[in-house]
């Protein structure tokens, strides 16, 4: 069983700082990549950030510049620094983690967290 849990969103002013983390759990063998993913209300889902395990990073063009992602693939934890939050970037952020169980076995989809609301505030 793979758990994967968010913590670290709440209530902030515009131009305020936030600091998402995310850990996994469980029986894994190998960490692909760890993401972060945003919707927001009558909005899709969006990725806002991820990191691979060869180092590749990825950000969404509205967050470049403001966020920061970081992965301890040694803790299977990753963080996603928010700085000069605005307005727009209120939404439920979820993590997810892309795995192997064992050599050959990736389960279809990944595993996602439960999400976290953060809310920011004009």
């Amino acid at each position: 069983q793979v758990q994967v849990v968010e913590s670290g969103g709440g209530l902030v002013q515009a131009g305020g700082s936030l600091r998402l983390s995310c850990t996994v759990s469980g029986r894994i063998f190998r960490m692909n990549a760890m993401g972060w993913y945003r919707q927001a209300p009558g909005k899709q889902r969006e990725l806002v950030s991820a990191v691979n395990s060869g180092g590749g990073i990825d950000y969404a063009d509205s967050v470049n510049g403001r966020f920061t992602i970081s992965w301890d693939n040694a803790k299977n934890t990753v963080s996603l620094q928010m700085n000069s939050l605005k307005p727009e970037d209120t939404a439920v952020y979820y993590c997810h983690a892309d795995v192997m169980l064992s050599a050959f076995e990736r389960p279809q989809g990944g595993y996602w967290g439960q999400g976290t609301q953060v809310t920011v505030s004009s």
